[in-house]
């Protein structure tokens, strides 16, 4: 990754820590105030020059083909509309600018799916910023107009807990223009 890039929906800032000095600065668009304060001091620590704004995916503030790259990290998975907010992250990309994801996904198995819809209802909605982990994420990242330069189908869960949120998809997309 180089150039300017947008991290949006940074939570504290843990990923700031991961940005490679070719990274000349990143505007940090974090909608939550307890979240996006703890951003600021990770902000003031990393290896990169980090802004921390407020703001929300679709409706992100910075003007159009501002960025050469944008992350976002289980953020598709809760935002009210994914469409809207790739649509938004295609405004500031510039031409040919990299999506960079880690994003929660449906399975793939319809069972397994089925359990997923269960404990998005009864828990991951409720208590986790509306995040749903039965999305396809990567049919909209595809319907956003973007097209995939790498992407990996993975399955990481750290308990039982959180085995419905284990299917993921990580890679990057890029959007062309006309």
């Amino acid at each position: 990754m180089r150039g300017r890039v947008i991290e949006i929906g940074c939570g504290d800032g843990r990923a700031f820590e991961h940005y490679p000095p070719e990274v000349e600065a990143v505007l940090a668009v974090e909608p939550d105030p307890v979240a996006r304060a703890a951003a600021e001091q990770r902000a003031a620590e990393a290896p990169v020059p980090i802004e921390v704004v407020d703001g929300a995916a679709d409706r992100l503030p910075a003007p159009d083909s501002t960025f050469d790259a944008a992350v976002v990290v289980w953020v598709l998975c809760s935002v009210p509309d994914p469409s809207a907010a790739l649509c938004e992250i295609g405004r500031v990309l510039v031409p040919q600018g990299e999506l960079r994801f880690y994003e929660h996904v449906r399975s793939p198995n319809p069972a397994f799916r089925a359990l997923q819809r269960t404990i998005d209802r009864l828990y991951w909605t409720r208590a986790l910023g509306g995040c749903r982990t039965t999305r396809d994420t990567e049919g909209a990242i595809r319907a956003g107009g973007f097209h995939f330069v790498s992407l990996e189908h993975g399955f990481h869960s750290s308990s039982l807990l959180t085995v419905t949120s284990a299917p993921f998809i990580l890679g990057v997309a890029t959007r062309s223009r006309g």
